[in-house]
Order: structure tokens, then C-alpha cells, then sequence
């Protein structure tokens, strides 16, 4: 049986890939294939391994759903950089003492990357249909960014539009 969020090293990607453990790591540094460090090494989930294999998939309605949140809250990012990534700190001291040694923990941290680069980085982990940014939208810190009202017009419009479209 396998675990749908299984970590794997780059070898044990390369033997399922068919490839080198060289080619592995090069799909890691071009951001083909999302990773994470442990201790020095990258470890791969086995899910993002295995959907290199096979034709990418569309986006579950679920995760469309939460797509179109995290555009909005891409919208007021632009408008506001501060303040949005403000309360996306505040929430993610949060969340990371109460998903210690976790794999929320892991992406959480990868989140922190992610603001640590700069407001370009975050906007594509909000509005990217990459299998990463899917997985970090998952464990968001931005809860509270959106008022409520906001957050019922986003639904709303999702309900009309946003998965027919994807259907």
C-alpha cells in the first residue's frame, strides 16, 4: 500500500521515474517537481512523482475552489502587501506551534519560504495550478485576509461560474 504524501528520496524517484537520481535532482532546482529538505537531502512525495507518468489531471472541485480564494486573496496582496502578509505571518507562528513535527508543519515552513522571497513568490503560490502550489494552498496561512462578505462573493461566483468552466 502506499501513502499519498510518502517521502521519497531522489533515488527512489529515479527508480519509478526511469531516470538517473541526477535527472531527479535537476527536476527539483528547475521547480519541475516540488521537494523538501530534510537535513541536506530532497525528498520527493510519491503522488508528485507519479504525476510526471501520467497526463496532468484537472483540478478536483475542491481545489478549484480554494484556486479562486487564494486569487482573491492574490488581489488584495497586490493592494496591500503589507498588511496581507502581515496577518499570513501572524497566522503562520500560529499554525506552526500547533502542527509541530507534522506534515502541515512541512508545508507551513515552505509557505514561510515562499514570503521570505518576496511578494512574486507568494502570488504564484496562490495562483498557480502546479501540483506544489495545490499542496500549499492546502495548509494556507491566509485565513482572515478576506472579509467575510469578500469570501461569500468569491463562492458565490465559483458556485455560477468557476466549476462549470473546469468541468
Amino acid at each position: 500500500m502506499t501513502v499519498r504524501g510518502e517521502l521519497l528520496t531522489t533515488g527512489q524517484a529515479a527508480k519509478l521515474l526511469g531516470s538517473s537520481r541526477q535527472q531527479v535532482v535537476n527536476l527539483c532546482e528547475r521547480g519541475d517537481l516540488p521537494f523538501v529538505r530534510v537535513g541536506a537531502h530532497r525528498k520527493v512525495r510519491r503522488d508528485h512523482v507519479e504525476a510526471l507518468l501520467r497526463p496532468e489531471q484537472a483540478l478536483t472541485r475542491d481545489q478549484l475552489k480554494s484556486l479562486w480564494l487564494h486569487q482573491a486573496v492574490a488581489g488584495s496582496l497586490v493592494v496591500d502587501p503589507d498588511e496581507v502578509l502581515g496577518k499570513a505571518g501572524a497566522n503562520l507562528d500560529r499554525l506552526l506551534r500547533q502542527h509541530r513535527g507534522t506534515m502541515a508543519e512541512v508545508w507551513l515552513r515552505r509557505w514561510q519560504e515562499k514570503i521570505d522571497e518576496g511578494v512574486g513568490s507568494v502570488l504564484r503560490a496562490l495562483t498557480s495550478e502546479d501540483p506544489e502550489a495545490v499542496e500549499l494552498r492546502q495548509n494556507s496561512p491566509f485565513a482572515g485576509v478576506l472579509s467575510q462578505p469578500q469570501r461569500l462573493k468569491v463562492l458565490e461566483a465559483f458556485n455560477r461560474r468557476g466549476w462549470d468552466q473546469a468541468a
